[in-house]
């Protein structure tokens, strides 16, 4: 994709739009292009360069400063940054940069290069959930070209699945869970992260996947008999209604204790069925299985 919108370049760099719009009058290092009704849009070098600047300038280099760098200069001021979670969000913006630009090779190396660092769950955590979320809002807007997500989504998942396969854990819980995603949601991403922490928790887990019916799933409940039952919703078809789908997987779930995360959770003011229990976050996620025997 070379063609993004103002509030994409917001939702990526964090960098509120009317500040851009400022920033391109004042400044040089945004150009961008409109179409024939006027609206602007912004090459993937632009993306590129915005999020090394709203970097910089988060971690207190002046704007009017910035503007007057070479880029070589603005690189080497941003491997410069000391402080942990600014070498976090350079790291993200590098994912970010290898997505568009659709260089597998590199975004593999980085993955990699902090997995062997920190661990799985710490990598998810701190770079691959925060990279998601990032993205999510192309998901749901189509803003995002799928070679670009297929990109990113297998080679995370290649990571995620060589996790599973080599956890051990040290000893196993009696609580079972049942993981899927509905019908529309193909984006397991995040569920396959739960899966590896649940393993590695010693917790029993039947997986199964995305794109599943809830009759389907409503069926292996009656028969395995889990202790609750885990949703990651990341981008679900437009036509997906979230109210009915709480109503619907409640009653096919009863009495099972239902979980749901993910973006939708998080814009959700209804009441909900007394066996759904919306996570706004993976850390509020996290912190409900720590407590589990």
């Amino acid at each position: 994709m070379d063609a993004f919108t103002i509030k994409d370049l917001e939702n990526l760099s964090g960098i509120k739009a009317h500040t851009i719009r400022i920033w391109e009058q004042r400044y040089n290092f945004l150009k961008p292009k409109r179409t024939d009704t006027n609206i602007r849009f912004y090459s993937n070098e632009e993306l590129k360069t915005l999020l090394n600047i709203a970097l910089l300038n988060k971690y207190g280099f002046k704007i009017s400063h910035i503007d007057k760098m070479k880029p070589e200069e603005i690189q080497e001021r941003i491997f410069s940054l000391n402080d942990v979670q600014a070498a976090r969000e350079r790291m993200i913006n590098e994912l970010l940069e290898c997505m568009v630009d659709l260089n597998v090779e590199e975004f593999e190396k980085i993955l990699s290069s902090y997995i062997k660092s920190k661990g799985m769950e710490r990598t998810v955590n701190q770079v691959i959930f925060p990279f998601l979320e990032k993205i999510g809002v192309l998901w749901l807007t189509g803003h995002i070209n799928p070679a670009q997500e297929h990109l990113v989504s297998n080679v995370i998942r290649q990571k995620l699945m060589v996790a599973i396969e080599t956890c051990i854990p040290a000893f196993r819980k009696k609580t079972t869970a049942l993981l899927f995603l509905p019908e529309g949601e193909y984006h397991e991403l995040g569920l396959l992260f739960v899966y590896y922490i649940l393993k590695n928790k010693g917790v029993q887990t039947i997986y199964m996947g995305a794109n599943v019916p809830v009759k389907d799933v409503a069926y292996v409940i009656k028969i395995k008999n889990p202790d609750f039952v885990f949703i990651h919703l990341t981008a679900t078809a437009t036509n997906f209604n979230f109210e009915k789908f709480l109503t619907t997987v409640s009653k096919n779930a009863l009495p099972t204790p239902v979980i749901v995360s993910g973006l939708l959770t998080q814009q959700y003011k209804k009441p909900v069925p007394g066996n759904i229990f919306l996570k706004k976050s993976m850390e509020e996620v996290l912190a409900h299985f720590a407590t589990l025997n």
